[in-house]
């Protein structure tokens, strides 16, 4: 990994079974102008991705754990760079010429950043104009406001796929936690940083790209794994009473709902695991959480003798993502490796 040694970011690629998808995102980095180094973890391919990166992207350096790490594929590959930040992409990402140079910028300038949370276009490379993501004005309206040490609005939440942050920030945190897997992972992380004192902002200057697989149908399981995962956060993280009241509602709607019973099931699977592992945060970011999680404040009332008053803005919910310590190695108690992406 010669070139780009000296590059102030590089990035940590996870890829299982899309070689077409992979080689393509690394001619995207390849023509890079900040030519960063690139790490690819291949978890547990068996479509020949391994020796095809091998010929077109001899550069890179590829990690093969010989297993399905999941997220944490992610904490292999940020191990290995030699970087002061890290990009992170999946096979079906990458960044806009530029992006990474601004990234270093923000990052220099703000010491207390940990995690930056960048703007998201969805569509193939050719798209002229890309749209953003959902989730992009979801980070923008963050009700949690912007501390004067950060270049953009607080946030909870990120897309796994489209951020940078301080390596050093991201392995003091234990990076993602093996428990999740996969399936909304970044909260957890998100939290675990906050609670060490280091900020996540979005930056929407910072540009990724994304183009999806498919056809836009939810691959099998997503949505029970999800919600999964976000229980399994809330006995990690969040205070008792919450993570009983979140179990409580599954419950509930496990009663008809499939999906829910489906959730509530991983999660009991793995609850011995959490527990374990089960570090609530401060109470500072406990009330963070629950204003996150707030229903919508409701529109103002009009005076009687002036026009109507404009709706107060909605307070949006950004904590459906996790992760927190973790690394190739399960703690105890928890379920080992499951067949997701």
């Amino acid at each position: 990994m010669t070139a780009g040694e000296s590059a102030p970011v590089g990035v940590a690629v996870i890829t299982r079974d899309r070689r077409a998808s992979l080689l393509r995102t690394l001619d995207l980095l390849a023509a890079l102008p900040e030519r960063p180094p690139v790490v690819v973890v291949d978890n547990g391919s068996r479509d020949g991705t391994a020796a095809s990166v091998a010929v077109a992207h001899p550069q890179v350096l590829l990690l093969r754990p010989g297993r399905n790490l999941g997220a944490c594929g992610r904490n292999l590959a940020a191990a290995h760079l030699p970087t002061r930040y890290v990009a992170f992409s999946d096979d079906d990402s990458w960044w806009q010429p530029g992006a990474l140079s601004r990234a270093a910028a923000l990052l220099d300038a703000h010491p207390r950043l940990g995690l930056l949370a960048a703007g998201t276009l969805v569509g193939p490379p050719e798209a002229a104009h890309p749209a953003h993501d959902p989730l992009d004005a979801l980070l923008a309206a963050s009700p949690l406001g912007r501390a004067g040490d950060l270049p953009g609005p607080s946030v909870l939440g990120f897309l796994g796929c489209a951020c940078v942050a301080r390596r050093e920030a991201f392995l003091e945190a234990g990076g993602y936690h093996p428990l999740l897997h996969f399936g909304a992972e970044e909260t957890l992380l998100a939290l675990d940083l906050a609670a060490r004192g280091w900020g996540v902002a979005y930056c929407p200057e910072v540009l990724a790209r994304h183009d999806p697989d498919g056809d836009g149908r939810e691959r099998p399981g997503r949505s029970a794994r999800v919600r999964r995962n976000e229980l399994l956060t809330a006995w990690l993280r969040r205070g008792a009473r919450e993570a009983l009241r979140a179990t409580g509602a599954e419950a509930r709607a496990a009663v008809r709902d499939p999906v829910a019973r489906a959730a509530l099931a991983g999660a009991l699977a793995r609850l011995p695991g959490a527990l374990c592992g089960r570090v609530p945060v401060p109470p500072w970011l406990e009330r963070q959480l629950r204003q996150l999680s707030a229903p919508a404040a409701p529109a103002a009332p009009a005076a009687p003798a002036a026009p109507a008053v404009s709706d107060l803005p909605a307070v949006s919910d950004l904590s459906a993502a996790p992760a927190a310590p973790a690394g190739p190695d399960l703690p105890a108690g928890a379920v080992p490796e499951e067949p997701s992406p």
